[in-house]
């Protein structure tokens, strides 16, 4: 199974003509009745023996964990290890010279990335707590913010090493971690309106996601990928926040409450099919599910309000599944023009051109 970023790497390569993919794109459309475009590709699997170094990967990157936790380094005895952080991001990145530079595996690759980041973000906070380990909020909060630094420096190091598309989000979610620590250490108050500081970061990395989406509207290379794990990151950011500004995690919903998210999901809707990512629609369906079973709950249909939310929201998602590309052409060519222009494309003509 390839994805559009590796028949794009073989044209690079010269193992085929540009000819030749396209026609293979045009066929695959054809036999699918939906233009390639919509289709949304990511790689995550080549094949089982990816769920197999996965699961091998995992199981080493635990034991050297284990093992570096021994070593205490200095530190007090319940105290994290600094050498389990940074053992698990040096075999991690060992691991990754293989699988993922000259293997190109996508799951172990995911893996291998969360390993080697999550390493250096331990080995930072362990480190920051041995150097002072009654620190303030405020101390706490600045220490937290230079981790995050140096973590999304050592991700921008692995992204020019080793390019998995993952990575761009890994490093947004870090620079907004540095960005969120600062105001809180310069404004401590500001922690009552933390939903509304992740809320404006997600809006930030929704719009990176979209600069590099709109890099590439054909949708055939490797900065697509990028763009839909930064979509996936912005997405649950932008929807969590959001609802619970509305009061939804407040116990009690009411019919207004209730009617708010429902349209709030219709406009997440028509914003997915503007940008052809569904990754918006996916992060608020829980949100969703529970503001129409409210409303059911509400019209007297007690028993049966979940079994008649799943059948309304699942039969709504599969026949806009099946009607995705008529909603979207719908809803594009209802924008202006030059936003039309900077769009994914509607079809594979305007893909060739």
């Amino acid at each position: 199974m390839y994805s559009e970023s590796d028949l794009q790497a073989a044209v690079e390569a010269g193992a085929i003509s540009a000819e030749a993919a396209d026609a293979l794109r045009g066929h695959v459309a054809r036999l699918r009745a939906s233009p390639v475009v919509d289709e949304e590709h990511f790689r995550l699997l080549t094949g089982f023996n990816d769920i197999f170094v996965t699961i091998a990967a995992t199981i080493l990157i635990v034991a050297v964990g284990w093992l570096g936790n021994t070593l205490r380094l200095g530190a007090e005895e319940h105290a994290p290890s600094i050498a389990s952080g940074l053992f698990i991001a040096g075999v991690s990145w060992g691991l990754a010279e293989y699988f993922t530079r000259q293997r190109r595996m996508a799951l172990p690759s995911i893996l291998l990335l969360f390993g080697f980041a999550g390493g250096v973000a331990f080995a930072l906070m362990a480190l920051g707590m041995q150097l002072v380990p009654d620190a303030t909020p405020k101390t706490a909060a600045l220490i937290a913010s230079a981790v995050a630094l140096v973590t999304a420096i050592a991700i921008w190091l692995h992204w020019r090493r080793f390019m998995v598309p993952i990575t761009v989000a890994a490093g947004a979610v870090a620079v907004a971690g540095i960005a969120l620590s600062l105001a809180y250490a310069a404004f401590p108050a500001i922690a009552d309106s933390i939903f509304w500081l992740v809320l404006l970061a997600g809006l930030a990395i929704f719009a990176v996601a979209m600069w590099w989406d709109m890099s590439d509207r054909s949708r055939t290379t490797r900065r697509s990928d990028v763009a839909f794990w930064l979509h996936l990151t912005a997405a649950p950011m932008i929807a969590h926040s959001m609802f619970h500004l509305l009061g939804v995690f407040r116990g009690d919903m009411g019919a207004g409450t209730a009617v708010t998210v429902l349209l709030l999901y219709v406009a997440f809707g028509l914003v997915a099919l503007a940008i052809d990512r569904r990754a918006l629609l996916v992060s608020s369906l829980a949100y969703v599910l529970y503001a129409l079973y409210a409303l059911m709950e509400q019209a007297g249909a007690v028993e049966l309000s979940w079994a008649f939310t799943a059948l309304i929201i699942g039969s709504a998602l599969l026949l806009l599944s099946a009607l995705w590309h008529r909603a979207r052409k719908l809803v594009v060519e209802g924008l202006p023009g030059d936003i039309q222009a900077k769009l994914p494309y509607l079809d594979r003509e305007a893909v060739g051109v």
